[in-house]
């Protein structure tokens, strides 16, 4: 843990985008269904996975019906990450300038851009290309990121927070884009696989944030402490397996209890010098599923009702990967002098966990 200094930075604008490609749960599973499962008691149990991953809609970078063909062509991988650079670009166009608008800020106004995925890959990345696209100077500092998977959008947070208390006149951007359909694999029958498909949906997001300087007299969250943890024995309980045929999913079904044992001390020492766990007004959860939810509740001894807002999002959208907690900050009602807790939850299995306060 980092200690802050007085004046911290401050979130001025986040701004959540999707895809126009609107799909109830139950269409997304009908479509799916003879591509990830055999008839019978297997498709039934892809039925059920999906029913009980807490999902009603989702939004999807492509028509749902343009998957099945183009996710069985013999070059797949090739297809579906040439559609993730494209859609990904203009996914963070739209948030960008979103964020700068409410912000009050012009993109040259802009020093650092810290940009996180973990569904696609590019080079150059996505960050360079959105630098023209959207007017950038040509001076700002980059920071691509890849691997931090569910936690890039805390994570990405923390890391300008941390820029920005060095640079208090400078304005740092965080941009997520996950487009998590993209990585579907039809031949991979394994329940992790069933799970994913029924639970991730694709998103992006923008964050402005100014160091003291920049930010006095603007509105916004204050960011004042951040830690990040790696919890013991937990490697192989979440992400991606990398191959010919593109991003195989790891997800164990013992992640639940990973967080049920580590979470609650973690997150209680994180906050003693703040007061504890009474004094966070808002709860912002990484939507990871009913499941995960259901353990941050139980570490933490939270009321039944806590984490609506995080379920809410998994609801409307489902599990955005880096930028599912973004989108929850974004819901979160900003009321001068309360604290909301930011928490991400990516491969590791790693946390990324943030105090702030509306100003």
């Amino acid at each position: 843990m980092t200690s802050r200094p007085r004046n911290p930075s401050r979130v001025l604008a986040t701004e959540p985008v999707l895809p126009a490609h609107r799909h109830t749960q139950a269409e997304i599973t009908d479509t799916l269904a003879p591509l990830l499962s055999r008839p019978g008691r297997h498709r039934e149990l892809m039925r059920r996975l999906h029913g009980a991953a807490g999902v009603d809609f989702r939004h999807l970078a492509l028509p749902l019906s343009d998957y099945p063909e183009l996710v069985t062509r013999p070059d797949a991988f090739d297809a579906t990450n040439a559609a993730f650079a494209q859609i990904a670009l203009d996914l963070a166009e739209r948030a960008v300038k979103g964020a700068l608008a409410t912000a009050g800020l012009q993109p040259e106004d802009v020093d650092v851009l810290l940009f996180t995925t973990v569904t696609g890959v590019a080079a150059p990345s996505v960050d360079a290309l959105l630098v023209e696209r959207v007017g950038l100077r040509p001076d700002v500092v980059r920071w691509p990121g890849f691997g931090l998977g569910c936690a890039g959008g805390a994570a990405g947070l923390a890391r300008l927070d941390d820029h920005l208390t060095g640079h208090p006149d400078a304005v740092g951007l965080l941009v997520s884009v996950e487009l998590c359909s993209l990585t579907l694999q039809p031949d991979d029958p394994s329940t992790a696989n069933l799970v994913a498909s029924g639970l991730f949906g694709d998103g992006a997001t923008a964050v402005v944030l100014a160091g003291a300087e920049r930010a006095a007299g603007r509105p916004g969250w204050d960011v004042l402490e951040h830690t990040s943890r790696l919890l013991p024995g937990s490697a192989d309980a979440l992400g991606w397996q990398i191959g010919s045929k593109g991003f195989r999913i790891v997800l164990s079904a013992g992640l639940p209890q990973v967080l049920r044992a580590h979470v609650g001390d973690d997150v209680r020492a994180f906050l003693h010098p703040h007061g504890g766990v009474a004094d966070v007004d808002e709860w912002v959860v990484h939507p990871g599923g009913p499941k995960v939810l259901d353990a941050v509740v139980a570490a933490l001894d939270l009321p039944a009702d806590a984490l609506d807002a995080s379920r809410a999002a998994l609801r409307a959208s489902g599990n955005l990967s880096s930028s599912a907690v973004l989108h929850v900050l974004a819901g979160t009602e900003r009321v001068p002098g309360r604290r909301a807790l930011v928490l991400g939850v990516g491969p590791g299995v790693s946390t990324e966990t943030l105090l702030l306060e509306a100003r």
